[in-house]
């Protein structure tokens, strides 16, 4: 299929050889929003479980390192680095995400599932107090590098 890159010649899905691209230094940043009731938010700090945002951070920075195993034609990446920032805001918990690597392929996917795990992590930690929870605005801000070079959200 002519523009995406994880078809074969007859169509079918596939994994991109990467294997001719050179190394270059690459960083991708994602968003994730977790909208919620200001009551919900004003519990987050006394919750039995834990800390709901310092969790989020750790199961995003996990989520960044597994992204292969999650991903079918996702490849394994060596990350230099992950960082996952929850802040809490009036109306829920804004969480943004960001991955580097120095290799052959982007981490726009790292970040993508850093972002989108970390927000899953906080409805999990708080649903006992709301079901209608809602997770919003999944998407990437930023990407650093690679042939296609700068892309940022406007």
């Amino acid at each position: 299929m002519k523009g995406l890159s994880h078809y074969d010649a007859r169509g079918r899905a596939a994994m991109v050889d990467v294997s001719a691209k050179a190394s270059t230094k690459r960083h991708a940043v994602a968003h994730a929003f977790v909208k919620m009731k200001p009551s919900v938010l004003k519990q987050l700090s006394s919750n039995p479980k834990g800390d709901p945002l310092e969790v989020a951070r750790f199961a995003g920075i996990t989520a960044a390192k597994r992204t292969s195993d999650l991903i079918p034609m996702c490849h394994p990446l060596m990350l230099s680095h992950v960082d996952v920032a929850c802040r809490i805001e009036a109306r829920g918990v804004r969480i943004t995400a960001s991955v580097a690597t120095t290799g052959p392929t982007g981490v726009e996917m790292e970040a993508l599932t850093a972002a989108s795990v970390a927000a899953l992590t906080v409805y999990d930690m708080t649903k006992a107090l709301d079901k209608g929870i809602e997770i919003t605005d999944l998407h990437l801000l930023e990407k650093v590098g690679g042939k296609s070079g700068t892309y940022k959200r406007k």
